[in-house]
């Protein structure tokens, strides 16, 4: 559906700002998502493909169409691509109804003229499948955050776009709706069959919705895969810490074959997985998921042997609902235990083990 080649956009000065060099593909019916903190170019990566900026360098390919190419001089404008676009802020015009906000890209459309019939028609099948019919009538200002959400998603897709732009839309709403919406707008995706472009800084979120994930630092693509391949098999330490809760523990590596290092660390050698992410290259840190760590008494011995295995006292216990945390001092080392840990209490003695075949190899790499 789009293929992106070495897309850069400079600002100002080549040191501050903007993309370099960005190159991703996203297949048909797929929900991509940039994902990053701010300042790290997901958003001009987003208006680039939409055409809301000019890029410095690089090729846009939506289906067979070139619609930026800065070698041949090509830019086609924003309004010709043919993209349906939801912002951060909704855009949604308080003095227009429902109905009317919905239908404003097919009465301003250029490539195309649309009779009345075609638009009250194709409006409310919009509408319908977004569960806001019955408030077509409606001010759009009388609209709750969810509602005005997926109005401005109803604009965004009722003249069937080819690709769907989604600039952090759930940003705005509070915790609850939002992870409301989130599962609304996969059901909503997937239904429709649109292809999707997905930019947002919020990790759950972006493992929750994505197919694919591209991770942005810097301006650049660190690491693109699956949602569970990023999460599990991070490829450096930035990845790492961004993409959830992490044990890091940095260090320097002793030996290593195709699947697994030693790498020395403050706690001592630990045994790890080589991610596949970074299998080719050198590895100099650990990582273990909190909920991966596992918590035994200093007398029991089943089942691991010595390895990975560290003598450590428990400073904190925070039950949260759902899981309990632990956090364990190892000497001077702080370690956080998330799962089943209600049976310990703060001061009791433990031993924290790592399991190699959870615990990863990567590169410290920004």
């Amino acid at each position: 559906m789009l293929q992106v080649e070495n897309l850069t956009k400079l600002y100002a000065a080549e040191d501050s700002g903007g993309i370099r060099n960005i190159a991703f593909e996203v297949a048909t019916g797929e929900f991509y998502t940039l994902l990053g903190p701010s300042g790290c170019g997901k958003t001009t990566t987003l208006r680039s493909v939409a055409g809301l900026e000019e890029p410095s360098n690089g090729r846009v390919t939506l289906e067979d169409r070139i619609i930026f190419d800065f070698d041949r001089g090509v830019f086609v404008p924003a309004n010709q691509r043919r993209l349906g676009m939801v912002f951060q802020s909704y855009a949604v015009w308080p003095h227009m109804s429902v109905f009317d906000n919905t239908a404003f890209p097919l009465r301003m459309a250029r490539d195309r003229r649309w009779s009345k019939t075609d638009v009250q028609r194709r409006v409310m099948r919009t509408l319908e499948t977004m569960g806001l019919a019955a408030l077509a009538g409606r001010s759009a200002a009388q609209l709750s955050g969810g509602q005005q959400q997926r109005l401005a998603l109803a604009r965004a897709l009722v003249g069937e776009p080819r690709l769907l732009l989604l600039d952090e839309p759930l940003s705005n709403l509070d915790a609850l709706l939002r992870e409301q919406m989130r599962t609304e707008l996969r059901r909503l995706q997937k239904e429709v069959g649109v292809t999707a472009i997905y930019v947002t800084h919020d990790q759950s979120e972006a493992l929750a919705l994505s197919d694919r994930i591209a991770v942005m630092h810097n301006g650049a693509i660190v690491q693109i895969g699956l949602p569970r391949q990023i999460y599990d098999q991070p490829c450096n330490a930035f990845v790492a810490t961004f993409i959830g809760r992490s044990n890091l523990l940095r260090g320097k590596l002793l030996e290593r074959d195709q699947q697994h290092a030693r790498i020395a660390t403050a706690l001592g050698p630990i045994l790890c997985k080589i991610s596949h992410s970074a299998a080719d290259r050198l590895p100099g840190a650990a990582l273990i998921r909190p909920e991966h760590v596992v918590l035994k008494r200093p007398d029991d011995r089943a089942g691991d042997g010595a390895v990975n295995r560290f003598r450590g006292r428990i400073v904190q216990v925070a039950f949260l609902g759902e899981a309990t945390e632990c956090v364990v001092q190892v000497g001077d080392v702080v370690i956080l235990v998330r799962g089943a840990t209600d049976q310990y209490d703060a001061a009791d003695e433990v031993d924290v083990f790592f399991p190699p075949e959870r615990t990863s190899a990567i590169t410290e790499d920004a």
